[in-house]
């Protein structure tokens, strides 16, 4: 190892904490480090072969952020877990008798924290379940309810954040409320249209059905064309008020999935409306129902019964497409269902920390906030991150956990990176990114036909991520070529 080498690695670990295993890395990884605009941020790099052998290591050992990389941890749990057929039950219930054309009594619909009632698995068509409940109360002859809309979501706690989450990330798609009765990933979708006059508001739009759930306070400004667009959108802590105070360029089109609160009654909110815009009438009022411990569904007339798609289509869009919501659904769905009582992210983390366990990992030394790694204070070991990779290849369900990662140049969180490189169609991985962190781990299959796992995790780092991605990119070429 040169002594360029030396001084780099012992500047980014600390002054005596350099070791054998630490200096483990090719020259060549190191110079693209220190060339990079983030030499100054702390880097871990570990690579292993097929047989797990270390090839390459570069603060293995540290403790690191992961970011959305802690997703190929909480996924491969739940698929270890539930098995990769599990499917959620989602049941519209009747409590009350049906006199002619009208129910007299309360519609009650089951939440079973179900993440994907709306139309990402349905041709995008969001109330694919509400007209199939529709369908199946118009067959009985039913046109008039009598009663109230009741929605239980009691299966998981009150909780609607994991800890540690920033408070400027909840009003996007990303940082949505968990409820084990959620709709449309708890969001509404949001379209600007600016084509007015300079100086105007532009029009809005919004999915579901313009909701009057949400009050949008539109501040927002047409600017002239050839001007920036700057986006600013803020819901009201606590409420459902949106302020909308971007400018855009006349002529732009701009859409936003923006969070709500109070998921479960959004979900019966919504269902209500559905209901009236096709011709069934609702006299009562909305309810929520928490009380997990007195719900008792079996005394009720079932309606109908909605099956999600399986679980390995589920943790395909939670890994290819990082979405945060569905793991952190999964995750109180998995407290809930191993231990009998209210779904919280603090017992499921438990079960993940078991199962981190069985994994190799050293749990002594691992920090758990939330299952989708967007909390800052979320920390594993690199090394023990990159060797569960390996062991991965041996668990039944690999296959399917393979299948749902992104590929390099095709796909999901990877579609646009490596595309005028030898990386597109060979690195199978998930991406990570939360302020001042860029992670990349996964399977790449290299110029030689070597497969390896791969684990970069970049943290505190002040430059452009782009430029990260940029040095990411290239330590993986280097590897592609070397090995």
């Amino acid at each position: 190892m040169t002594l360029r080498c030396i001084l780099f690695t012992l500047l980014i670990t600390g002054f005596g904490l350099a070791d054998t295993v630490r200096s483990q890395v090719s020259q060549e990884i190191v110079t693209l480090i220190e060339n990079s605009q983030s030499a100054s941020a702390l880097w871990s790099v570990q690579v292993r072969d097929g047989n797990g052998n270390i090839i390459e290591n570069l603060n293995g050992e540290q403790l690191v952020r992961p970011a959305s990389n802690f997703k190929l941890i909480s996924s491969a749990a739940y698929l270890d877990y539930f098995g990769s057929d599990f499917m959620f039950e989602t049941r519209l219930l009747g409590r009350g008798t049906q006199e002619g054309n009208r129910w007299i009594g309360d519609i009650l619909i089951e939440g079973n924290g179900d993440p994907t009632v709306g139309g990402r698995f349905y041709n995008e068509n969001a109330f694919y379940v509400f007209e199939k409940w529709v369908e199946a109360l118009q067959e009985i002859g039913i046109t008039t309810i009598e009663g109230n809309i009741v929605g239980f979501d009691g299966l998981f706690d009150d909780i609607p954040y994991p800890k540690g989450w920033e408070w400027d990330d909840l009003s996007y798609y990303y940082a949505p409320e968990t409820n084990a009765l959620s709709f449309n990933e708890n969001v509404v979708d949001l379209e600007v249209i600016a084509d007015g006059p300079v100086g105007s508001a532009p029009e809005i739009l919004w999915f579901p059905m313009n909701t009057d759930y949400v009050e949008f306070v539109n501040e927002q400004v047409i600017t002239p064309q050839g001007t920036s667009f700057d986006e600013m959108y803020r819901r009201v802590l606590g409420t459902n008020i949106i302020l909308l105070r971007s400018t855009l360029p006349q002529g732009y089109y701009e859409t936003e999935s923006l969070s709500v609160t109070d998921p479960a009654l959004y979900f019966i909110d919504t269902f209500k409306k559905y209901l009236e815009n096709r011709g069934i009438s609702v006299g009562g009022q909305l309810y929520t129902d928490s009380n997990y411990f007195d719900w008792n569904p079996d005394t009720f007339f079932l309606f109908d019964s909605h099956t999600s798609v399986e679980m390995a289509k589920i943790i395909k869009e939670l890994n290819r497409e990082s979405n945060n919501f569905y793991a952190e659904m999964l995750l109180k769905k998995l407290a809930a269902d191993k231990y009998g009582v209210q779904g919280s992210t603090e017992l499921g983390l438990q079960e993940i920390k078991e199962y981190m366990h069985t994994m190799q990992f050293d749990t002594s030394k691992v920090e758990l906030r939330d299952a989708s790694g967007m909390a800052p204070a979320t920390l594993v070991k690199a090394s023990d991150l990159n060797n569960y990779l390996v062991l991965l290849r041996d668990k039944e369900y690999f296959t399917v956990f393979f299948e749902s990662l992104a590929e390099g140049g095709v796909n999901g969180t990877l579609e646009y990176r490596f595309n005028n490189s030898p990386l597109k169609g060979s690195f199978n991985g998930k991406t990570g990114f939360v302020s001042g962190v860029r992670t990349l781990s996964g399977y790449l299959k290299t110029e030689k036909g070597t497969e390896l796992a791969v684990s970069l995790f970049t943290n505190n780092y002040t430059a452009r991520t782009s430029s990260v991605d940029f040095t990411q990119q290239k330590i993986l070429e280097f590897l592609y070529h070397r090995y």
